[in-house]
């Protein structure tokens, strides 16, 4: 197998489809293909797979590219290893750059989730009011002793509530 049939054998990516896709709306611009010839050579290139296969849909058409071209090398032809190089390089490089940006979305998450949790603890434990509740049951059935008890439980659990708020949840 010689170096062009090798060529027409390499698979294409979107770019590729995407340049004869503009290449023939400009030939329907300029009437060499009409809208139905147009809107069936779209659906050929949007299936093609190798170049031969998209240099079949313009083959008829003038002033065609080549489908594929070799990529050139700021290295030098000869170089494949400072190229391969290159390319693992850049390669690492976005692999940090995404790890970077997921560990950065973990951050703001983990931000936003503080921020809901304290937003979610304001105002007094439940516990207090229902204490207070009891209190004041307590004074009008027991008597001013079982107030006075419940009255410096309340307090207590008052302060422990507010001294908790305050060195827990700091903003």
């Amino acid at each position: 197998m010689d170096r062009n049939e090798l060529r027409s054998e390499l698979r294409i990516g979107d770019a590729e489809r995407e340049q004869t896709m503009a290449d023939l709306r400009e030939h329907f611009a300029q009437g060499r293909l009409t809208h139905e010839e147009l809107d069936e050579r779209l659906d050929q290139t949007l299936a093609a797979k190798t170049v031969r296969d998209l240099a079949q849909v313009t083959a008829d058409l003038p002033g065609q590219r080549p489908a594929y071209q070799e990529p050139v090398s700021p290295y030098g032809a000869g170089d494949w290893r400072a190229t391969v190089h290159a390319h693992m390089h850049a390669q690492q490089h976005q692999i940090q750059a995404m790890r970077d940006a997921q560990r950065e979305m973990h951050r703001a998450a983990w931000a936003a989730r503080r921020g809901q949790m304290r937003h979610r603890h304001r105002g007094p434990h439940p516990f207090l009011p229902m204490l207070f509740v009891l209190m004041m049951l307590g004074l009008i059935i027991g008597g001013f002793g079982i107030f006075k008890v419940l009255f410096v439980v309340w307090l207590g659990a008052m302060l422990f509530s507010l001294a908790h708020r305050r060195f827990h949840y700091r903003g």
